[in-house]
């Protein structure tokens, strides 16, 4: 699998960009691939376009792979989503936003790592694993097979560069595995390490709810519910889209029945 990398950003320099990407292929090599076997190459791509000149199409320089990963400086959805839209509709993709980052109070390099590794988790985003409700016990609901949002606060760093902590396969199990290892850095909070679809502090996840019949997250502290604001302002990550998606079939049902 090979992702695109478009710089659409006026702040960071591709030599930035590729000390990142040289960090985040040796973290999908080394670290996530032994556990998940599954990868994939991270490679910057040509921007054949200025950001005021993007209502026109692409070069072929744009997108050579089979999955795309944009960086943006500021929360632009309606142009981030456009330019996707209008040239590479239907390949799996992901969206960095630098000033997002900033407010997050992360690097944009750990974003970068936790959007790469979950575009190789599940890169239509249509993947979901039955587990148990967060607060509800008994009850099953459908979790989002997302790689690093349960533990999204925590980063390491390669090669001086910050990434992203993830879950390990062990994490989506309906029950705990003695002397299994749930996340990659395996740190305690509290006496104890990250439990099956639990989240750390800072965390959250995301599920479809059949009783509800509707897509819910639970976030695990303040923080994470600070953190879910923030990053709501970001209308087009790839499951806004999903959802939005899902949203306007509906209402299109709806007006089909009337």
């Amino acid at each position: 699998m090979i992702i695109s990398v478009i710089n659409h950003t006026e702040t960071l320099s591709d030599e930035e960009v590729q000390r990142a990407l040289r960090a985040i292929n040796r973290q999908i090599r080394e670290d996530f691939e032994p556990y998940w076997s599954l990868g994939a190459e991270l490679r910057l791509e040509g921007r054949s376009q200025k950001q005021k000149k993007l209502n026109k199409k692409t070069d072929l320089a744009d997108m050579r792979g089979s999955a795309v990963l944009y960086l943006w400086d500021k929360v632009k959805a309606k142009d981030a989503l456009g330019y996707h839209e209008r040239n590479h509709r239907g390949i799996p993709f992901g969206v960095v936003y630098t000033e997002l980052s900033k407010e997050l109070e992360e690097s944009w390099t750990a974003t970068l790592s936790h959007e790469a590794l979950e575009l190789i988790g599940d890169p239509e985003v249509n993947l979901l694993v039955m587990g148990p409700h967060p607060t509800e016990p008994g009850r099953d609901v459908f979790h989002w097979y997302e790689m690093c949002d349960a533990v999204q606060t925590e980063t390491y760093e390669i090669d001086g560069i910050e990434v992203s902590n993830f879950v390990l396969p062990l994490y989506f199990t309906s029950s705990d595995e003695r002397g299994g290892r749930n996340d990659f850095l395996g740190r305690r909070h509290g006496g104890k390490t990250l439990r099956s679809f639990g989240v750390n502090p800072g965390g959250y996840v995301g599920f479809y709810d059949p009783k509800k019949r509707d897509d819910v997250t639970f976030e695990g502290d303040d923080l994470a519910a600070r953190r879910m604001k923030i990053k709501a302002q970001a209308n087009g990550t790839r499951r806004s889209i999903r959802y939005r998606n899902k949203i306007d079939k509906a209402a299109r049902s709806g007006r089909k029945k009337r």
